[in-house]
């Protein structure tokens, strides 16, 4: 399903989460790399203004449907999509790469919280291995000569998978050039989800994430930051409500 006014729309392309493990055993099983992003409200509040964002969403093998509004906006096009938050795949994908014998990669947020996050992973999938990490420094530029240098420790680390958490678009932009520059790596974009797993950041309890409340949760935890970026996602719902409609056949 396609989000998004035409000129800048980008496509949900796996609408399962059994489908998108079936793609992604199939390729890391024989190191073939891909790019995987999590579409949410936020970032389609941002693809309309940012053409490095565009093209680098449009750049990915994989993308998903992150966020309740993605999903609710999916049924009314009669085009369902499986709920798929990023920070939800993180630990199935460990299972799943601790099952095929791939080590994977960190990458982003800072150094305690890849600490951390790596331990809790390792903690919970029997079996995983990590091998890199890396907390690039503040205003680092996905596109720039230490991008660069990241790709290929990540190539030569024989990481098979990596997560990315260096917040949109930043982290979409780096996977769009990482799938070049190391090619037998997976790239996986989630967020906060490092974050979390550290317990840098406390995530919303399981009851408000059901009840699609995680929004209300992160906007109460950092209001002068997230409130306005959930005003900008408010505002651009009648008119994605609108195109869904219209994609209904």
């Amino acid at each position: 399903m396609n989000f998004g006014a035409t000129t800048h729309a980008v496509e949900v392309n796996v609408p399962t989460k059994e489908a998108l493990f079936q793609s992604l055993r199939s390729r890391l099983a024989v190191r073939q790399g891909f790019a995987l992003a999590t579409l949410n409200l936020d970032h389609l509040t941002k693809l309309p203004t940012d053409s490095a964002f565009l093209a680098a969403y449009r750049a990915h093998d994989f993308v998903v449907a992150d966020g309740r509004p993605v999903v609710w906006l999916s049924h009314l096009a009669g085009k369902p999509l499986e709920l798929m938050p990023g920070s939800d795949l993180i630990l199935p994908l460990c299972a799943l790469c601790a099952e095929l014998g791939v080590s994977i990669a960190l990458v982003g947020s800072s150094d305690a919280a890849l600490e951390g996050a790596s331990d809790a992973l390792k903690t919970r999938v029997p079996g995983l291995t990590v091998s890199y990490l890396r907390a690039p420094p503040y205003g680092f530029d996905p596109t720039g000569t230490l991008a660069d240098e990241i790709f290929a420790e990540l190539e030569a680390s024989r990481a098979g998978l990596c997560f990315i958490a260096l917040g949109a678009p930043k982290q979409e932009i780096f996977a769009a050039k990482a799938r070049l520059k190391a090619p037998s790596v997976g790239f996986a974009s989630i967020g906060a989800g490092l974050d979390f797993l550290s317990g840098d950041q406390q995530r919303a309890p399981l009851w408000m994430r059901k009840l699609a409340l995680e929004w209300l949760w992160r906007a109460l935890q950092q209001p002068r930051r997230m409130a306005p970026r959930y005003a900008k996602c408010f505002a651009i719902l009648p008119g994605l409500a609108l195109q869904a409609w219209k994609q209904r056949s």
